[in-house]
């Protein structure tokens, strides 16, 4: 599956590994509530990207535009996971980090999709 190929979607898949393996050590009350949520998100947009993979140019952008709306709101949901110490800082700038990888690339996608 050639999808599966691109570096996007690659990053999302490792961040999703990653945030999957983090799990154990939240508290239950936080598992089911924003953690769940967090990964529903990350879930999402490594939805949006294999269907904006598959998508002509012109059908494309609608979707980017909605996972990158998806890679906001789930800043938004890290953020508020480390103030309310549901993950600490560390496990918090690194999986920020990934983020922000993958929001350029997206970025860079929705922008050559935009110039075409």
């Amino acid at each position: 599956m050639q999808d599966l190929d691109i570096p996007i979607f690659k990053k999302t898949y490792d961040l999703y590994n990653e945030f999957y393996g983090l799990r154990n050590g939240v508290p239950k009350q936080d598992r089911f509530t924003i953690w769940q949520r967090c990964e529903n998100l990350i879930l999402e947009i490594l939805e949006y990207i294999l269907d904006a993979s598959r998508l002509s140019k012109i059908e494309k952008l609608p979707i980017l535009q909605k996972a990158s709306t998806k890679l906001n709101l789930l800043r938004v949901f890290l953020r508020l996971c480390k103030d309310t110490k549901v993950l600490d800082s560390k496990k918090y700038i690194r999986l920020e980090q990934n983020v922000d990888e993958i929001g350029r690339m997206l970025g860079g996608w929705i922008k050559s999709t935009k110039d075409r």
